[in-house]
């Protein structure tokens, strides 16, 4: 599972050291030497578990689908982003972090409830 690139639906071979990677990234951080390049790339679909090879010379609108399945790999990158959270314990269990978003219940004198208030009972109206 990579974690540069959150929706990688292939897995590519390293020209230079025939190991797996889903993204440049990944080979960076675990081999010591530079990703070779090359035209012709060696993928792995992650949904059909089946590998296939594309020419990046003669890439056109149908290349990128995986050949076996149809899975849709070229995809725009969905990478991680920074956030700012607040961390608590099991909502659950302690719920004091919770905002209570309901609203307060206006409480109107006896001069003006009328019987003729559809307010009142509006929710047992047929």
């Amino acid at each position: 599972m990579c974690k540069h690139v959150l929706n990688a639906q292939v897995s590519v071979r390293s020209p230079c050291c025939r190991k797996w990677f889903d993204c440049p990234e990944c080979h960076a951080e675990s081999e010591t030497h530079p990703l070779k390049k090359t035209l012709e790339m060696t993928f792995a679909c992650k949904k059909c578990k089946k590998c296939f090879r594309k020419d990046a010379t003669e890439f056109e609108d149908a290349d990128e689908y995986c050949p076996h399945c149809d899975n849709h790999y070229i995809l725009e990158a969905v990478t991680p982003k920074a956030a700012l959270r607040v961390e608590g314990e099991d909502a659950r269990m302690d719920n004091r972090m919770l905002k209570d978003e309901r609203v307060k219940q206006t409480k109107k004198t006896m001069n003006e409830i009328s019987i003729f208030d559809p307010d009142v009972d509006a929710d047992k109206l047929g």
